[in-house]
């Protein structure tokens, strides 16, 4: 007992001493480990400086490849919004160009060799410009995107020199030059195919788009004050555009020498302008994107994408010369870009320079055969030079492609048009695929500048049209007509007109206008006056917008292609002068009438409508277009002219 005291008592004295020991050992150990640390630390750091102070790293690159995955509410960085939407606290936004196409394509009409003016793409009612005579859709075909300010009447007549943006325009509407975004396209021989099964098959279905790389808009300088430019850019992209404006201006007011500071500058403006509808907003952003294109050490993506905007806000402002030489601009900046080539030659067709146009398209196609957009945009204009047969593949097979701008009912107009006059009966397979697509009200009535629920039928009588006091006065009056205008032709003073719509198969066909889209022409009814008065008791025909009223004389051999009139606004009558017993004809649909002496035929030329003369004389007619009796006075004053 004694003897484990004692050892229990040595075994106290002794372990101070192996704790000291091993209690030093483990802290030299962790000191070991603490110093190892510490330099890996410190490499971590020295490395951070060199990699951002040389650039070694292209953060834009890594920030596009992992945007996808990180960037989830479409800011371009990943910060607590991304987190929200991660962890499903909130919704992921719908970004730019995952947004649906808009529907309602723009329209313009201008004044080239084919003399035509352009038809919308919708049912709906659309807004033309650029109205000169009347045209049965022959038309420029442009796309559209969203509408911004209220834009003007005026065209490229009153554009000022290619680059003045220094005062506000008129109201003019006119439609941007940029593609939309692409759709599945049903053409007649898709259509049949797919209608065989109800389950699409792996051909059918229509492959993923390659992930486009993002663009590049921050310049070294930008990224160094690139959180204050994304805090600007989120107000602009939640909708709150007028703070946006003020924090983009005070970061230019900062940072003058910004590229990126100052687009979102223009973009701000340009968001403001659609809210407020305002053109002269719109010029401050037109004129800001100048701004931002020309300041030294501009990224080019953000060249690209500054200028492409300006165009196409300058086109819709209705300064077409101004948008084509920011086109050209961009075009000696980046020849190989096709969509700016693209967007050039519809720049081009505007101003009615088709030579130029073509030149800019065979281009398009001599380095992409198969753009879909250039194709419908080449055989257009092969259509519009009279080159029926050569223009049919390339709008075939541009509408094919489903490419972006191709799905518009222009093209489909203008194919089935160019396979009608050349015997194909596959045309109506095409006036169906366009119905399919919206473009159409039916097979047979093609207008494109439509106000949807008006009563659609190819003939009328006075009774159902609800103007049977004007119809009454020209038959009535019908010879006192008939010798007023027989002295015009007497004299032959040549104010007859030939019909220079590219409508006739063959023969001779003139006209002499009274009215014109609710103008009076008073030289034209100087010389035939008893006329123009009978008539000015009646604002249904004088203030028709969309319609003439005119003289027709037809020569003998004479035969009109089938077509449509441009909008379902109209119905046209139409009062016998002269009329040969035998050979005079016209089919509205499938229904075919004659004409009679001193009676009045009425009919909607929105349906297609063929016109024969052979008879041994000439045939002579009055014709008077007048409002849709279902349009409300409000539209009446409202709807543009055509």
């Amino acid at each position: 007992m004694g003897q484990k005291k004692t050892l229990r008592s040595q075994a106290r004295k002794d372990s101070p001493t192996v704790n000291t020991a091993v209690k030093s050992d483990k802290k030299a150990q962790g000191h070991s480990i603490f110093s190892w640390l510490f330099v890996l630390a410190m490499l971590g750091v020295w490395l951070s400086v060199g990699v951002v102070w040389f650039d070694l790293v292209d953060y834009d690159n890594v920030v596009g490849t992992l945007g996808g995955l990180y960037d989830a509410d479409g800011d371009g960085d990943f910060d607590v919004e991304d987190a929200k939407v991660l962890l499903g606290l909130s919704e992921r936004p719908m970004t730019s160009h995952e947004k649906p196409l808009e529907k309602d394509l723009s329209e313009a009409k201008l004044n080239t060799k084919f003399e035509a003016t352009v038809e919308a793409t919708s049912v709906s009612e659309k807004e033309p410009v650029f109205s000169t005579k009347e045209l049965d859709a022959e038309s420029l075909p442009v796309e559209k995107k969203e509408s911004t300010a209220t834009p003007s009447p005026e065209t490229t007549a009153n554009d000022k020199s290619p680059t003045d943006d220094s005062s506000p325009p008129d109201e003019v509407h006119l439609p941007p030059t940029t593609q939309p975004q692409s759709e599945s396209v049903s053409t007649p021989e898709s259509s049949s195919d797919a209608e065989s099964t109800d389950e699409p098959t792996a051909d059918t279905k229509a492959e993923p788009e390659a992930k486009k790389k993002k663009p590049k808009l921050l310049n070294k300088f930008d990224k160094t004050v690139k959180s204050e430019i994304n805090a600007a850019e989120k107000l602009r992209k939640k909708g709150k555009v007028e703070e946006s404006l003020r924090a983009f201006e005070a970061l230019v007011q900062q940072y003058p020498h910004s590229p990126r500071c100052r687009y979102g500058k223009a973009q701000a403006e340009d968001d403001v302008a659609e809210k407020l509808r305002s053109n002269e907003m719109l010029l401050k952003a037109v004129n800001t994107y100048r701004e931002a294109a020309e300041l030294p050490d501009a990224p080019h993506d953000l060249i690209k994408a500054t200028l492409k905007r300006r165009a196409d806000r300058q086109q819709f402002l209705g300064r077409t010369k101004g948008s084509l030489a920011t086109l050209e601009k961009l075009g000696h900046m980046f020849p190989e870009d096709i969509s700016v080539k693209n967007d050039l030659g519809v720049a081009y067709l505007l101003l009615g320079d088709n030579k130029n146009a073509k030149r800019v398209y065979e281009e398009v196609l001599s380095a992409a055969p198969n753009d879909g957009f250039a194709k419908v945009h080449y055989g257009f204009i092969l259509k519009s030079e009279n080159k029926i047969e050569e223009s049919i593949p390339y709008l075939r097979e541009g509408l094919e492609t489903g490419d972006p701008g191709t799905d518009d009912g222009r093209f489909y107009f203008h194919l089935g048009d160019a396979l009608q006059r050349m015997g194909d009966k596959s045309a109506y397979d095409w006036y169906e695929a366009g119905h399919r697509r919206g473009h159409f009200a039916s097979v047979w009535q093609r207008s494109l500048y439509n106000v949807p629920g008006l009563r659609a039928q190819p003939w009328w009588t006075a009774k159902e049209t609800g103007y049977t006091d004007l119809v009454k006065t020209l038959e009535r009056n019908w010879l006192t007509i008939r010798d007023e205008v027989l002295s015009v032709i007497d004299r032959k003073s040549g104010q007859f007109q030939p019909e220079d719509e590219n409508l006739r198969e063959k023969g001779d066909w003139g006209q002499f206008t009274l009215w014109q889209q609710g103008r009076k022409v008073p030289s034209s009814c100087a010389s035939v006056p008893k006329t123009c008065a009978l008539l000015e008791r009646y604002p249904e025909a004088t203030g028709c917008k969309r319609g003439q009223i005119k003289f027709s004389v037809m020569q003998p051999g004479t035969h009109v292609w089938p077509h449509t009139g441009p909008t379902n606004c109209r119905l046209r009558m139409h009062l016998g002068l002269i009329i040969p017993k035998k050979g005079c004809r016209i089919r509205c649909t499938d229904q075919t009438r004659e004409w009679e002496e001193g009676k009045v035929l009425i009919f909607d030329d929105s349906f297609e409508h063929e016109v024969w003369q052979e008879a041994d004389s000439y045939r002579l007619i009055f014709i008077v277009d007048v409002w849709h009796p279902q349009l409300t006075q409000t539209q009446r004053q409202t709807l543009s002219p055509i």
